[in-house]
């Protein structure tokens, strides 16, 4: 039986208390199956990499839903790691779906 397992972990903050600061996730894939060479990669991503991967899919899926992603930040209530946790998660969901 083919078995994809993938992972976001691992957020770090680039540039923090500037004005371009910006979080990127690690993202580990691990497969056994044929489809695929590597058995495991990881690469690291940040949110607006899997925003270009949303539109992508939206392009090509026809009449398949594309999952949504986690919002964006706007004006966010509560601490920045509470946020980058729920994106997180959110990220996670998205790549399973």
């Amino acid at each position: 039986q083919e078995l994809t397992t993938v992972r976001v972990q691992d957020p770090r903050v680039h540039n923090e208390g500037s004005w371009n600061s910006y979080v990127d996730y690690k993202i580990f894939l691990h497969t056994n199956s044929k489809a695929f060479t590597a058995k495991t990669s990881c690469v690291r991503r940040r949110y607006r990499e899997f925003a270009w991967l949303r539109r992508q899919l939206q392009k090509n899926a026809g009449l398949v839903p594309v999952p949504e992603l986690p919002g964006k930040s706007g004006f966010f209530v509560g601490s920045t790691d509470e946020f980058i946790e729920r994106r997180r998660q959110g990220l996670q969901q998205f790549l399973e779906r």
